[in-house]
């Protein structure tokens, strides 16, 4: 068996939940370099640029980008990679060359990038969210279970020592039975002022290919206002606050409490405009998850706070404290705990007096540490399990979580009833129209 077939069979591995004998491997915490991944890069720009220097370690095989303006740096540094603006021409030439794929491209893009890499049998990284739409969502955890590969979600403090540190503390009961958090993010994604400026006319930019850049999005003009990076706050293309930080800050509450599906949704925007917010989100709204009991935990109630509307400060923390801004506040019967985002900002119980006082019997360490995010990911391929954040059971969830709270954001102020085995809302049948969007001719899963 060639070391790529190898790679690629730790699939059936996953299937058994086996983990490949460090021997059978070289028993290195670090591969030697015969042993280094065959990788490709879809979107190497922004965030596919960090992902590329978090995996430069393994063989950079080829690059796309449909924006040289954004890829000359990265193509200057890995002058032997092939490169590509066509991920899906670039993936016909070198389908039998590489062991996985990188997918850092806008949200729109994701799920066409992310299954076309697994219906060839690649292992695949994506950035969050996984996907566009709840829909989407769903299909790439079928095809993540369906072609066994192994597969991460790019939400970088899942792999850190806080979040582990967080979980350890609640399944110790440091606050006892945990019914209410409070999570958010403070960062504005929202493009109100510049939809005059979209009557305005450009020129596509040299180096740019506009309509691989659209995707399967609806064609639209080219305008400044979208890329290379305000495309977040436009719908069409972007998730807004809720897409881009519940995969972060609602994160270690999701894993400790095992949150799954929630059983209720609740948007409130007082800002809302369905005109002005057609293609864009308002500057601070909230949504309510209610999530009903489940295993050894009661009914947990979860508030997710966008943009400008702030984290309410908890009437525990000393007034010489910062409230917290971005990450968020757990609230148990016996006492609160704070933490930030991305594992940075620490995990605290507050008042600080019980944080002294419950530092003196920490639990001790029942998960494991990993070396980083992108480790996580290459390692579970050479030993044949699942990485942390996977599609199929944790990083389409948590996904697909703030996804929903986005259609709730189209009808504010109903609570709608979600049914997470069956994938709908049960009372609101026109929420249910924004489950799977139209896709542009010529673009399909």
């Amino acid at each position: 068996m060639s070391r790529r077939q190898f790679i690629g069979s730790t699939g059936a591995a996953l299937a058994a939940v086996t983990v490949v004998p460090a021997h059978v491997l070289g028993g290195a915490a670090r591969p030697a370099p015969s042993e280094k991944l065959d990788l490709a890069f879809i979107g190497i720009g922004g965030r596919g640029g960090s992902n590329l220097g978090g995996l430069g370690g393994e063989n950079v095989v080829a690059l796309c980008d449909v924006d040289d303006r954004r890829a000359g740096k990265a193509y200057e540094k890995h002058a032997k990679a092939k490169k590509f603006t066509d991920f899906r021409k670039m993936l016909d030439a070198i389908e039998k060359e590489i062991d996985g794929v990188v997918v850092s491209t806008p949200d729109h893009t994701h799920a066409v990038a992310c299954m076309d890499a697994m219906r060839r049998g690649k292992h695949v990284y994506c950035e969050k969210p996984l996907a566009h739409s709840a829909w989407e969502v769903r299909a790439l955890m079928d095809a993540a279970r369906k072609h066994k590969v192994v597969t991460q979600l790019g939400n970088q403090g899942h792999s850190s020592n806080t979040i582990r540190m967080f979980c350890e503390w609640i399944w110790d009961g440091a606050i006892g039975k945990v019914h209410t958090v409070h999570a958010g993010c403070r960062v504005v994604h929202c493009r109100i002022r510049d939809l005059p400026k979209l009557k305005e006319q450009h020129e596509v930019p040299a180096g740019v290919d506009w309509d691989l850049w659209l995707g399967p999005a609806a064609f639209r003009p080219y305008h400044p206002a979208y890329m290379p990076n305000a495309w977040r706050a436009w719908s069409p293309f972007g998730t807004g606050t809720i897409g881009d930080w519940v995969c972060h800050v609602v994160d270690p509450v999701f894993w400790a409490l095992d949150l799954g599906a929630p059983a209720t949704v609740l948007t409130q925007a007082d800002d809302y405009d369905p005109v002005k917010h057609a293609d864009t989100f308002p500057e601070g709204w909230t949504v309510t998850y209610e999530f009903a009991a489940k295993g050894g935990r009661g009914p947990v109630t979860l508030v997710f706070y966008c943009g400008s509307t702030a984290i309410p400060r908890p009437k525990e923390l000393e007034e010489n404290r910062k409230g917290v801004e971005t990450g968020g506040v757990v609230y148990g019967d016996k006492g609160t705990i704070t933490y930030g985002s991305h594992g940075a900002g620490g995990v605290r119980m507050i008042p600080e007096a019980k944080m002294q006082e419950y530092a003196k019997h920490l639990p001790p360490e029942k998960l494991p540490r990993v070396r980083s995010h992108h480790a996580d990911w290459v390692d579970a391929i050479r030993e044949g399990r699942r990485a942390g954040s996977d599609f199929a059971d944790y990083g389409g969830p948590l996904t697909e979580l703030a996804l929903l709270g986005i259609i709730g954001l189209r009808m504010p102020g109903r609570k709608l009833a979600w049914d997470g085995a069956r994938g709908q809302f049960t009372d609101c049948p026109e929420a249910n129209r924004y489950l799977r969007p139209e896709f542009r001719k010529g673009w399909t899963l």
